[in-house]
């Protein structure tokens, strides 16, 4: 109860992320639920079922992350003498952003399950023809099923933001890390192995566009060296996130820089692990839609079956939004913690225009670098099948 209230009396922004919380978990839970369907209707492609069930890890994934980032930031968890004096300090504090989550992923996940059987024509109605054989309509459905996969989705969520808002014990004052300790040269590494991977896999005549990749389904075309390499070279950017936005800010405040490209820098390396993970993770999708955009271009302009079927575009979705919602949290937590310091070079007479203009160019740098990595892995991950 005391978590609805809190929610309730959130800012608007803080139930913007939670409505948004809620949308992708209804829409993993759709997924999740689809694939039940896909089983039912097709009792004896246990592979098949096996297949779809494992591409809904991604988006799962992409929806913890999200969970976790939202945690971080939720005024609730802060420090508020009236909770601590009532006996809710930050263990309580945390247990009750984890109901939080799993509350509004579980009403993501009602939605998807009422969606999920009107399209079967089990409420009201027939089901919809364009979707009767996608959701297994006239099968019936294991209950017991139903729920555990609808329970996955609040489940994970939970333990994405009590991990994220695990107590830490204070560690003494240090410099900037290196970029070798933030993971730069295993996640370059692991990125060059998914690429010669992809490379080596991908030898020989292209796949058919309906064979490769529609998510949750068919991977019987596609060599699995080139999942592989794919994921790989995901993990490696990821990896590679926070140790590249440090090199990034060491560079902008290289030689001899002026207050602002000073600033700039500086800024940009001690906020490189907050940011750089998130930025990540963006780059690892956003090289993949390039990379599937290079691979199916051709196939959307034919009259021929589309690559990607709706459930495609549905994980798809849920991915982006995550990733893209993970990022703008990640940046807006820094803002705020580096709140007092900002007050604090006001106090001392910095401009106002300086510290807009530095936060303009370390901007306008890592997006730049950023999206000229992602254009070179997307093309250079999507080149082996495309010749």
């Amino acid at each position: 109860m005391l978590s609805l209230r809190l929610a309730r009396g959130a800012h608007p922004l803080v139930l913007l992320r939670r409505l948004l919380l809620t949308a992708v978990a209804g829409g993993v839970g759709f997924l999740l639920l689809c694939t039940l369907g896909h089983a039912a209707t097709h009792p004896k492609d246990i592979d098949g079922s096996l297949v779809r069930l494992a591409w809904c890890a991604v988006p799962l994934a992409a929806t913890a992350q999200l969970a976790a980032a939202i945690a971080r930031t939720d005024p609730a968890t802060g420090p508020r003498s009236g909770l601590a004096a009532a006996g809710y300090g930050p263990g309580r504090l945390t247990l009750l952003t984890a109901v939080s989550a799993a509350v509004f992923c579980a009403l993501g996940s009602g939605l998807a399950l009422l969606v999920f059987l009107q399209l079967r024509g089990d409420l009201v109605g027939r089901p919809v023809a364009a979707t009767a054989e996608l959701l297994g309509a006239g099968e019936p459905l294991p209950w017991a099923a139903v729920l555990t996969l609808l329970a996955v989705g609040p489940v994970t969520t939970a333990v994405a933001s009590t991990v994220a808002l695990r107590p830490r014990e204070p560690r003494p004052e240090k410099s900037a890390p290196s970029g070798i300790s933030h993971g730069l040269p295993w996640g370059i590494a692991l990125t060059a192995t998914g690429l010669a991977l992809e490379a080596y896999a991908g030898r020989g005549p292209a796949p058919a566009p309906e064979s490769l990749f529609p998510l949750p389904g068919r991977l019987e075309g596609s060599p699995p060296g080139v999942v592989g390499g794919w994921a790989l070279t995901a993990i490696g950017l990821v990896l590679a996130g926070p140790g590249l936005a440090q090199l990034i800010g060491k560079v902008l405040s290289a030689g001899r820089p002026g207050a602002l490209r000073l600033l700039a820098g500086r800024v940009l390396q001690d906020d490189a692990v907050r940011i750089g993970r998130p930025l990540g993770v963006v780059c690892a999708v956003a090289s993949g839609a390039l990379a599937a955009a290079e691979l199916y271009g051709t196939a959307w302009e034919s009259a021929g079956p589309r690559p990607f079927g709706p459930l495609t575009g549905l994980g798809a979705a849920v991915v982006i939004a995550c990733a893209t919602a993970t990022a703008i949290t990640a940046g807006m937590e820094t803002r705020d913690r580096r709140g007092e310091t900002t007050a604090a070079l006001l106090r001392l007479g910095a401009p106002a225009s300086v510290l807009r203009g530095a936060a303009a160019l370390r901007t306008a740098v890592l997006l730049t670098v950023l999206a000229a990595l992602t254009w070179a892995v997307g093309l250079l991950a999507a080149l082996p099948l495309t010749r």
